[in-house]
């Protein structure tokens, strides 16, 4: 199949997962029934599902454990992850709460955790943009990072993630109300 209209609703996910869709390249095809002119009719454009913080939950037994804590170091749960997921997807995953207002973007500190020490270390340098974030987190320590920018690797099993006593979501608390 090189195109299709589409003639009624169709569920997108289900096309793209089947792989039903051909992967078009421009918004006008020429029209079949006369090649020399192009269709006003919009194509489907088709691409893979991308979801923000699409985890896998692996194997019990086979991930690499990883330990959330609430600000009074109380254990909240303790998860495995595979490696390469993050640690605001792996919260949402587990329904931890670990607010991530801005889905991963690093335009926020929501999803600030304080690690602990020795997996700290094991991590690049936060970015100049996380670096930022980071200024604006309530509780900030020397171990914080922003869970959005944490990928866990084989090294950080048995690593602990503190959620901080509260979060600052500049855009919800310091949001003026503007008259239309």
């Amino acid at each position: 199949m090189s195109s299709f209209h589409i003639l009624r609703s169709v569920r997108m996910s289900a096309v793209v997962r089947d792989r039903s869709v051909h992967l078009l390249d421009h918004w006008t095809r020429p029209n079949s029934q006369n090649l020399g002119s192009l269709s006003l009719r919009r194509w489907l454009h088709g691409s893979q599902i991308q979801r923000h913080g699409n985890v896998t939950r692996p194997d019990p037994g086979t991930g690499i454990k990883l330990h959330f804590k609430d600000s009074k170091g109380k254990l909240l749960k303790t998860i495995e992850a595979n490696e390469g997921d993050d640690i605001l997807s792996l919260a949402h995953e587990h329904d931890i709460d670990l607010e991530g207002a801005c889905e991963g973007s690093v335009a926020c500190s929501t999803c600030h955790v304080v690690l602990s020490p020795e997996h700290y270390d094991l991590l690049p340098e936060p970015s100049d943009d996380e670096n930022d974030m980071l200024d604006m987190a309530f509780g900030l320590t020397d171990t914080s990072r922003l869970g959005c920018q944490v990928h866990v690797t084989r090294e950080m099993d048995e690593m602990t993630a503190t959620l901080p006593s509260a979060t600052r979501n500049m855009f919800v608390d310091g949001k003026k109300p503007t008259h239309h």
